[in-house]
C-alpha cells in the first residue's frame, strides 16, 4: 500500500496528498508534518520504512469540505486520491487514483467557494514588455484575456483579484509586486503560442480564434492556453461549460489604480474589513449571483453611454418612477432562487448534488411568473433580460420526473431519484420496502397449494429465506421444493421462486444504489445540452439581482439618476457621501462644480474638516453613476470619463523598502504619467511627508503640472495656504474650503463646503480633542506664537493659514524692514561697483542684527 502511496505522491510533489483509507483521508510523511501544523490535527507514528515510523495525520471523509476550505485559503493545493477499485475483489491495495487536484484557483463545490465572491484562475505571459492575462472563473465558465503593458500589472491584478496567478518558471517576479496571491510557476514550454491556439480552437470547437477577437493576440493566448491545460487537469475532466472567449479592452472601463481601488474602499476597508464600504452599502441582492455581479460592476464601471443609459432607464422602472415598488416583488422572487451560475459549471464538471438539481429544478419553476412580472415594466434592458428567462420546460420537466421532491445531500445516501423514473430501480426499492408483505403474501399461497396450515417462510442471517415444514408433514411437500436444512422437529425448503425474490431481497439495496448512481450520472449527461441556456439564464438573474438592489436603494437612500454630458464636466448639487452618511447622525450635503474653466478646486480647511471625505464623495458619484446606479446627490451631471485617479492617505511598505514619502511620490508619479484631460484626479495633502519647503514646493509642481499639462478635473486638499495662490495665476483654479468655528473653548466643524480658501487650520484644538495632554497644548501654542512672531528660522515661510505674506525677519508685525525701505531709495544706476559692494555688506549686517 505504502509503494502505491508514494507513486502517486511522485506524480504530485508540490501539494498535500488525501489519501483514502475506509473513512478517512491519511496523509503520510511531510504532508502529515505540515498538514498537522496547518490544520492543528494530531500527528502519529505507524510502521516503519527504512528503520523510521511513518509519521500519519488523517481526517474524516465527511467532514473534508471544512479541511480542505482552510488548507485552500492557506496557499495550499491538494490531491484527493480515492479508492476505485472494489474491496472485496482485490487480492492486494485497493485500485487508488487522484480524482481531482484542489487549488485556491480552480474551486468548484460550494462549501470551499465565497457566495459574494469570484473565484478566479489567472495566468500571466510576459512577451516583450507586453504582459498577456488570461482568467477564468471555473464556477461559472467565464474566460477572457487581454494584453496591457507590463506596469499596469499591478492595477489588473488589483482589479480582478485574482486567488491563484500562473507563471513561467523563467519569468521574473517583479511584475507580480509583492501580490500575496498564491503563485504557481509552471513549465515555459506550456505557454507555447502554437499548442494553445490549437487547445482553445478544440476547446471552443473552432478553425481558429477570429471569431473572438483573439487572432492577433499572442502574449494572452499563450497564457490563456497554459491556463486552459491546468484547468483541466485539476478536474480530472472536461471542462465542457467553458464555450467562449471574450477579449477585454482596457478603454472599455473607467480605469482606477491599486491606490484608488483601496482609498475608495469599494469592496474593502483600508484595514481589510468588509464593511463598512460602497459594497456593503449596495448589497440587499437577493442571490449570490447578483451580489457578485454586483462586485463585478463597481471594480468595472462603464464607459459605454448606451448601456449606461439602459440600465439606468431599468433602476428607474424598478423604483416604481414614484408609482410602485417592482423592485420588491422581484426580489421576494429571486429570494426562492439558487445559484444557477455555479450549479450549471457543477453539472458540466459532473460535480453537482442532488440537492443542486433540485433547487435548479424549483428555481426553472419560477421562470414564468418571474417574465410574467417583467412583461408588465416598460424597460427595454429589462425585455432583454425576461428573454434570457424564457421558460425552459423540456428541462424542469425532466428533474421534475428525474429528483425526488426532497432528495438525499449526497447520492451515496440513496433516496435521490424519484418514484417512477425508473421501472428496474422502482422493483429494487419495492423489495426492500415491500419484503414483510411479499413473504407473508408467498406464505399463504403456499399454504393453500400444499393444505400444509402450520408451514411457515421465515428467515436468518445464515441461511437466508427458507419454507419451514413440520416433519411429520414432510412427505406433503410439492416436488419443486428443494432441500435447505434438515432440523430434528423439521425440514427447512427452498423454491425457484423464493430464490429468486432472495437474491434480489439481498442485493436490493446494494443494486438500487448502483442504479441510481447509474441513472444520476446518465441525468447529468442529459443535462449537459442546457448547459449554455442555463448560462443565459444565470446571467440574466444575476443582473435582473442587481439592478433591483440598485432600485431599493435609491428608493431607501433618496439616489436620484444622473446626467450625462458631451463636455468634460463634473456638476453635483447637494452631494453625500454614500458610506459616511449612513454612519453619522446627520450629514451636510455639498455641492461640487468642474469645469474646464473651473478645471482644479484647491480645497482648504481644519482638520477633520471634512476634505477628504468631499473629495471621496465626488468620486463616489462618478464611479456609481458609471456602473448604472442612482447617486447620493440632488442633481449630478458628468461628461465624458476616463479613469479616476486618487492620492489619499499615507502608510509605508517596509517589506518592499518604501518610506511613507516614497509611496506617496510613486502614486504621483502614476497619476502625472497616466491622468488625461478626462481623468478625475483627487490629491489629498501632497508633500507631507518630506520637510515644509520641500514638500510646498512638490506641491505646487504638481499641481501646476495638472492644470497646465494634464487639465484634468482635479480635486486639490492642502493645508499649504501658499497654494491658494494658484487661484491669481490660473484663471481655471478656484479655491473652496471647509469652516469651522470655536464655541466655549470647543471647536465645531460645520463641514459645508464654501467658495474661497479656509482661514485657520486648527490644528492645536484638534490635537486638543485626540487626547494629547493639556501641557503639549500649551508648549505648542507658545511655540506657535513665536514662529507667528518671528518666522520659521528656515527662511520667510508664510504662516500656512494667516492669510497674509509674513514680513521680513526682523521687522515689526504689519512694518517694512529698514533695509527694503533702504533698497527702495538706491538708484542701482547711479552706484560705483565699489559703493555696490559697500552697500551689500551694510544690507546684509542690518538684516543679522
Amino acid at each position: 500500500m505504502m509503494q502505491q502511496y508514494l507513486r502517486i505522491k511522485a506524480q504530485h510533489p508540490d501539494m498535500l496528498v488525501f489519501y483514502r483509507m475506509g473513512d478517512f483521508y491519511e496523509l503520510f510523511y511531510d504532508d502529515a508534518e505540515r498538514a498537522a501544523r496547518l490544520l492543528d490535527i494530531t500527528l502519529t507514528r505507524r510502521g516503519e520504512s527504512a528503520g523510521e515510523p511513518i509519521k500519519m495525520a488523517g481526517v474524516p471523509h465527511h467532514a473534508v469540505d471544512q479541511y480542505l476550505a482552510r488548507l485552500v485559503k492557506l496557499g495550499e493545493s491538494v490531491a484527493i486520491c480515492e479508492q476505485i477499485g472494489d474491496p472485496n475483489a482485490s487480492r492486494g491495495p485497493v485500485e487508488r487514483q487522484v480524482t481531482r487536484v484542489v487549488t485556491p484557483g480552480t474551486l468548484t463545490d460550494a462549501a470551499l467557494l465565497e457566495e459574494k465572491r469570484d473565484n478566479l484562475l489567472l495566468a500571466l505571459c510576459p512577451q516583450r514588455g507586453t504582459m498577456g492575462l488570461a482568467w477564468l472563473s471555473l464556477a461559472s465558465g467565464r474566460f477572457a484575456v487581454m494584453e496591457t503593458a507590463a506596469a499596469n500589472v499591478a492595477a489588473e491584478l488589483e482589479r480582478l483579484a485574482p486567488s491563484e496567478i500562473l507563471v513561467p518558471e523563467d519569468a521574473a517576479a517583479e511584475f507580480l509586486n509583492g501580490s500575496t496571491t498564491a503563485v504557481k510557476r509552471l513549465s515555459p514550454w506550456q505557454f507555447d503560442l502554437d499548442a494553445a491556439r490549437r487547445a482553445l480552437a478544440r476547446q471552443f470547437e473552432t478553425h481558429d480564434l477570429s471569431g473572438f477577437g483573439a487572432a492577433d493576440l499572442t502574449a494572452a493566448v499563450s497564457a490563456a492556453g497554459a491556463l486552459l491545460e491546468y484547468a483541466r487537469s485539476t478536474q480530472g475532466t472536461a471542462i465542457a461549460h467553458v464555450k467562449s472567449l471574450t477579449v477585454e479592452q482596457e478603454r472599455a472601463w473607467v480605469r482606477m489604480d491599486p491606490a484608488t481601488r483601496r482609498n475608495l474602499e469599494l469592496t474593502e476597508t483600508i484595514r481589510g474589513e468588509p464593511a463598512p464600504t460602497l459594497f456593503s452599502l449596495l448589497d440587499t441582492c437577493a442571490t449570490g449571483m447578483g451580489s457578485r455581479c454586483l462586485r463585478q460592476a463597481l471594480h468595472h464601471p462603464l464607459r459605454d453611454r448606451a448601456t449606461l443609459a439602459a440600465r439606468l432607464d431599468a433602476v428607474g422602472v424598478l423604483a416604481g418612477n414614484g408609482t410602485g415598488t417592482p423592485h420588491q416583488d422581484l426580489h421576494a422572487l429571486l429570494k426562492q432562487c439558487v445559484d444557477v451560475e455555479r450549479i450549471a459549471a457543477r453539472v458540466a464538471l459532473r460535480s453537482a448534488r442532488p440537492r443542486d438539481l433540485s433547487g435548479l429544478r424549483e428555481t426553472l419553476g419560477l421562470l414564468p411568473e418571474l417574465g410574467a412580472a417583467l412583461a408588465t415594466l416598460a424597460s427595454p434592458r429589462l425585455a432583454a433580460l425576461a428573454q434570457a428567462l424564457a421558460p425552459q420546460d423540456a428541462l424542469a420537466a425532466l428533474l421534475a420526473a428525474a429528483i425526488k421532491p426532497e432528495p438525499a445531500a449526497v447520492l451515496r445516501e440513496g433516496g435521490v431519484i424519484a418514484d417512477g423514473y425508473d421501472a428496474a430501480l422502482d422493483e429494487l426499492r419495492a423489495i426492500q420496502s415491500n419484503c414483510g408483505e411479499f413473504l407473508l403474501e408467498l406464505e399463504g399461497r403456499e399454504r393453500a397449494r400444499t393444505g400444509i396450515a402450520n408451514l411457515k417462510v421465515e428467515y436468518n442471517r445464515v441461511h437466508g429465506f427458507y419454507i419451514e415444514v413440520t416433519r411429520a408433514q414432510a412427505d406433503r411437500v410439492p416436488a419443486d421444493y428443494r432441500r435447505r436444512q434438515t432440523l430434528k422437529n423439521a425440514e427447512r425448503y427452498i423454491t425457484p421462486e423464493l430464490k429468486t425474490f432472495e437474491d434480489k431481497a439481498l442485493s436490493a439495496q446494494e443494486r438500487a444504489l448502483a442504479r441510481e448512481k447509474q441513472l444520476y450520472e446518465k441525468l447529468l449527461d442529459e443535462l449537459a445540452p442546457h448547459i449554455p441556456r442555463l448560462q443565459g439564464a444565470a446571467g440574466a438573474l444575476a443582473e435582473l439581482d442587481m439592478l433591483a438592489a440598485f432600485a431599493e436603494r435609491a428608493v431607501a437612500l433618496d439616489y436620484r439618476a444622473p446626467e450625462f454630458a458631451d463636455e468634460p464636466l463634473i456638476e453635483i448639487e447637494g452631494g453625500r457621501h454614500p458610506v459616511v452618511e449612513r454612519q453619522v447622525e446627520s450629514f451636510i450635503a455639498n455641492e461640487a462644480r468642474l469645469t474646464p474653466e473651473r478645471q482644479m478646486l484647491i480645497v482648504t480647511g481644519p482638520n477633520m474638516g471634512g476634505k477628504s471625505t468631499y473629495m471621496r464623495q465626488v468620486a463616489l458619484i462618478a464611479l456609481l453613476a458609471h456602473c448604472g446606479s442612482f447617486v447620493p446627490a440632488r442633481r449630478a451631471r458628468l461628461g465624458p470619463l476616463d479613469a479616476i485617479y486618487t492620492r489619499i492617505g499615507a502608510a509605508d511598505d517596509l517589506a518592499g523598502g518604501r518610506s511613507t514619502f516614497m509611496v506617496e511620490m510613486t502614486e504621483a508619479a502614476y497619476i502625472l504619467h497616466h491622468a488625461t484631460n478626462a481623468s478625475l484626479v483627487l490629491m489629498d495633502e501632497i508633500g507631507r511627508g518630506t520637510s515644509t519647503l520641500d514638500g510646498l514646493a512638490l506641491a505646487w509642481a504638481i499641481a501646476r503640472h495638472l492644470v497646465e499639462k494634464t487639465r484634468s478635473l482635479t480635486l486639490f486638499a492642502t493645508h499649504y495656504f501658499e497654494m491658494t495662490l494658484l487661484a491669481e495665476d490660473f484663471r481655471q483654479v478656484a479655491n473652496v474650503h471647509l469652516d469651522a468655528v470655536e464655541h466655549k473653548d470647543r471647536i465645531v466643524f460645520l463641514h459645508s463646503v464654501e467658495e474661497g480658501p479656509a482661514s485657520q487650520s486648527y490644528g492645536l484644538e484638534v490635537a486638543g480633542l485626540a487626547g494629547v495632554p493639556g501641557a503639549v497644548i500649551r508648549a505648542a501654542r507658545k511655540r506657535l506664537a513665536e514662529l507667528e512672531e518671528h518666522g520659521l528660522a528656515a527662511g520667510p515661510q508664510r504662516d500656512l493659514f494667516s492669510g497674509r505674506v509674513p514680513d521680513a525677519p526682523g521687522a515689526p508685525a504689519g512694518e517694512e524692514h529698514a533695509a527694503l525701505k533702504r533698497l527702495r531709495d538706491i538708484d542701482p544706476d547711479t552706484l560705483t561697483p565699489r559703493e555696490a559692494l559697500e552697500l551689500l555688506y551694510q544690507l546684509r549686517k542690518q538684516l543679522d542684527e
